[in-house]
């Protein structure tokens, strides 16, 4: 079992002379919730952030479409990568695009996932612009199967596109070698932060994010939020966003 960040803050901000914070949106910044459009920033986590961006730069990665998470949390220093780092913007005219080329092949798969999922009571396919997420969070546990079985099918079909699974959501993507561990490393080196003394922290509860813990490895801090113990590439837990938040206070504290 990995240690707490909690019990290990200084540590952790000793490990870096120019520290960068980045953060996934749901599970980690909210809690997860049944209807995604519920999952809205406390205030008390949006004075975190406003503190932490005093200190660090802080980026935010989520598999929220760019202009979604970047409307919830609504503070205009920090970076946002939606669409799983598929889709970056930031201050001073930050931008990066992945796989526009795939635009019309989502809008044609979202069309056939669509029709194909109506008969499944709970089942909500959502488009992002570089995804489509069919959740199956309502949905009854007996049909769940159906739900993986048409979204298999479809990538099947569609060999342009992936099928990955996160916290009860399929997701198809463009099958590129792009992720958010990737998304990592391009902000690093085009916020100036890939240098020797520099020690990312990337903070994040899905499988997603694991991507990211191991394209830090050992030159960043990995912390997985997660109540219960699982394999991962993080070196460090923190159980949910209350001790999420908790964590950033006390970064704060420490590195100011």
């Amino acid at each position: 079992m990995i240690p707490s960040a909690l019990k290990h803050v200084q540590e952790i901000a000793r490990r870096s002379d120019h520290p960068a914070i980045f953060l996934d949106y749901d599970g980690t910044l909210t809690p997860i919730v049944s209807h995604p459009e519920n999952a809205l920033l406390s205030d008390s986590m949006r004075q975190a952030l406003q503190a932490l961006i005093l200190q660090a730069p802080v980026a935010i990665l989520s598999g929220r479409d760019l202009d979604d998470v970047r409307q919830r949390v609504n503070i205009g220093a920090i970076v946002y990568a939606g669409s799983h780092g598929f889709d970056i913007a930031g201050p001073r005219g930050l931008r990066k695009e992945m796989a526009t080329e795939f635009l019309p092949k989502l809008d044609m798969v979202e069309k056939e996932l669509g029709t194909q999922l109506v008969g499944i009571a709970g089942a909500h396919v959502e488009r992002k612009r570089f995804s489509i997420a069919a959740h199956y969070r309502n949905v009854s546990e007996s049909d769940v199967p159906k739900v993986e079985r048409a979204m298999s099918a479809m990538a099947a079909r569609h060999r342009e596109l992936r099928k990955m699974d996160g916290k009860k959501v399929y997701e198809l993507l463009p099958d590129i070698d792009w992720d958010k561990g990737k998304a990592v490393l391009w902000l690093l080196e085009n916020l100036g932060l890939d240098c020797a003394n520099g020690r990312p922290i990337y903070i994040g509860d899905d499988r997603t994010d694991e991507d990211a813990f191991r394209a830090l490895g050992q030159r960043g801090v990995g912390i997985l939020v997660s109540e219960q113990p699982r394999p991962t590439a993080a070196s460090y837990s923190l159980k949910d966003p209350a001790e999420v938040g908790r964590f950033m206070r006390e970064l704060v504290a420490t590195l100011t």
